[in-house]
């Protein structure tokens, strides 16, 4: 099934994103909100460890052909620094800085969720005016064996779907 973006498409698939992180964490026993924070789209909390999470969110839908191309995480052009942004927000919610990307494609999707430190101890390339999460095939293999980084696949199977 093809892919046509709606002109608000890009703001529904943010929100769709944030709710299956949301679920998935509360499927796993945390409370969870969604808030509208500067950096931050979600905070979670695990009552049973007493970890507190904030995660910023990024959902991309991919058309066919760019399935594999990489996500921006934190911008640093033009005086940005969205990194910041996050670090500030986990200090207002006393709680650790998460990354969650989510990206779909025409028949499946793929969810990924790790701490900021894993990413910058074993992702990050310093010094780039962008932060992406790679997902190339050897990108996803290295995600698949890390341990740190949570991740759900989903296929997708429309069924009288045409319009």
């Amino acid at each position: 099934m093809e892919i046509i973006k709606s002109p608000r498409h890009q703001k529904i698939i943010g929100n769709f994103g944030e709710s299956l992180i949301c679920n998935w964490l509360s499927r796993s026993g945390f409370e969870v909100a969604v808030v509208d924070h500067t950096g931050i789209d979600i905070v979670a909390y695990n009552p049973l460890t007493g970890k507190r999470l904030a995660i910023t969110v990024k959902s991309r839908t991919r058309m066919t052909g760019s399935e594999r191309e990489s996500v921006n995480i934190f911008s640093y052009q033009r005086g940005k620094n969205d990194r910041d942004k996050v670090l500030n927000a986990c200090k207002a919610f006393a709680s650790e800085p998460w990354i969650a990307v989510y990206v779909e494609s025409t028949n499946y999707a793929d969810i990924y969720l790790t701490s900021l430190q894993n990413y910058d101890s074993k992702y990050c390339r310093p010094g780039k005016a962008i932060d992406d999460w790679k997902m190339g095939a050897k990108d996803r293999e290295r995600y698949a064996s890390d341990t740190s980084v949570r991740h759900i696949h989903l296929e997708f199977q429309a069924k009288n779907w045409a319009w």
